[in-house]
Parts: C-alpha cells; structure tokens; sequence
C-alpha cells in the first residue's frame, strides 16, 4: 500500500505548526514532513513538538544537513525521539544545500565522503554500538549512546545525484527524493539504489520517498506553475500536479507505480491555506489511493 503524506514547509512560522500537526492526526493523515531549511526552522524541535502534540501521526524530518551537525548530536537526538514516540518517528539525513552551507562555514570540500561517513556513524550509533571513528570527517573516540532507542531506528537519507543515491542504497536504510523527480526519475533513482544495495551486500526493504509538488483550488494550475518556473522545472514533464483529488491521486499513482512507497504532497509556498491542504490529502485523496 502506498503511504501518503503533507508537508508543513517552514516557510510558514513555527506557531502555526500545532495546529497544522493536530488536524493531520485528527483527519487521519499517515505522515507529516518537516524540513530543516536555512534559516527557517531545526527540524528536530519542530519534530518533537509535533509528535508531543499529536498521537498517531507518524512525522518525518526531509532531512537535517549533516554538515550543521555532529553525529553524536544527530544520535542523540535521534535516539530521544524513537524512545519517547515509538514507531512515529522518521529522520533523514543529507548534503544540504550547498549554498546555505556556505554561508555558515559549514561547506564540505567532499559532501559524499561526509554523507557516507556521517550515515555509517549514525546507523552504528542509534543501533547502540560503541565507536572509534577517524574519518575524514567523523571523528569519534569510544562513542556510545547511553540511551539507544529501544526497537529498529531506520535512518533515510536525501540524494538527487547518481553517486549519492548508490550511497543511499549502500548505506541508509531509506531514501527521500525532491519533489523535483517525475515518475522516470523515481525508476532511474530505484535502480541506482539497487546497485548500492548490491555492492554493499544489502537485503531486506528500503523504502523510497518521494516529494509530489501539488497545487489544488481555483487557482492551483497558476500557483504550481509559477513555482516550477521558480524553480528553473517547468520543462520536465510530469512534474508536479494541479487539480483536485482525483487529479492528485492519479499523480501519486503514477510515482507509485514507478517505485515510491510514500508520496507526500508538497504544497506550493504560497498555499493559502496550510489546513486545507492536510484536510484534501486525507479526506480527499487518500480513499482514492491504493
């Protein structure tokens, strides 16, 4: 079955947040994502905020940039939010923007040796094993979680590039794609993941996320194309989605059937109105999902 899910994007203040979360676990949605962008909101204590406010609703973090972070830090806090909501947490690490690195003197000279050594680290740590790492980047000296969550702590990671997403098959446990991915780009994305998974000896599920651009009202085919153009996207076919629920849902269908385990619906930056769009995903187009 595939899952569904909404983005509170950070472009909207942290206040509004609260009630976002408790209408999505009120109207039954399966998944609320959160993002860590510069310089808008921490996805950690947005996520937690969530999850205190909410019951049943799983929420995501797409992703915290692991050159902001220590991976000590990134365990940790991890680690307190699979102990404190069991099974509701989701966290996906990634290079981050380069830019906004930049800015903070945080920019890796090699963001794929960082991602990789920050996952195998995180993946070791949250597992509760004790570490001494001399990375290029991780360093650890006989490192181990006092409180390592409880049950399995899957850690995803974000990637658009060829190399990051073997790395993410190689080395995480799931894998978030931008909503900049068509439905070719979700199988293009599938067999790089395979191929890491294969050269490192993975078995078992790697759920794939996708992010699906979508606008929906009277005036959702304006507001979606105006952001692809935005974006520098509005050449890439079947790309983001304007409509209504069955218009939506066939969307979602469509990176289903190319390889997506969760679709979460990415609102345009000037949604108007932020409840709205979690009421549609779950009332309207989650009957229309398989």
């Amino acid at each position: 079955m595939t899952r569904l899910g909404a983005v509170f994007r950070p472009q909207l203040p942290a206040e509004r947040l609260r009630g976002v979360a408790r209408l999505a676990d009120e109207c039954g949605l399966e998944e609320l994502w959160l993002w860590e962008d510069c310089f808008l909101e921490g996805g950690i204590s947005t996520a937690a905020a969530a999850l205190a406010w909410t019951e049943r609703v799983r929420v995501g973090v797409g992703l915290l940039p692991v050159p902001l972070r220590n991976v000590a830090i990134t365990a940790m806090e991890t680690a307190a939010l699979h102990r404190m909501f069991p099974g509701r947490a989701i966290v996906g690490v990634g290079h981050g923007v380069q830019d906004w690195m930049g800015q903070v003197g945080a920019r890796a000279e090699s963001p794929l040796t960082l991602l990789r050594e920050h996952l195998h680290a995180l993946r070791a740590l949250l597992a509760g094993e004790r570490l001494t790492v001399d990375g290029r980047y991780v360093k650890l000296d006989d490192v181990a979680l006092d409180w390592p969550p409880q049950g399995r702590a899957d850690v995803f990671a974000g990637a658009t590039g060829p190399r990051t997403l073997r790395l993410t098959g190689e080395a995480a446990d799931g894998t978030i794609l931008t909503a900049a991915t068509p439905p070719d780009g979700v199988r293009r994305a599938r067999r790089l993941i395979e191929e890491g998974r294969r050269a490192a000896g993975r078995e078992g599920a790697h759920p794939v996320v996708v992010y699906l651009l979508t606008a929906t009202g009277p005036d959702a085919a304006s507001r979606l194309r105006a952001e692809l153009v935005d974006e520098g996207l509005e050449s890439v076919p079947e790309l983001g989605v304007a409509g209504d629920a069955g218009a939506v849902a066939k969307a979602v269908q469509r990176l289903a059937e190319a390889g997506a385990d969760t679709v979460v619906l990415q609102p345009t930056g000037n949604e108007p109105d932020p409840e709205g769009f979690v009421r549609f995903a779950a009332e309207e187009v989650r009957p229309l999902v398989p």
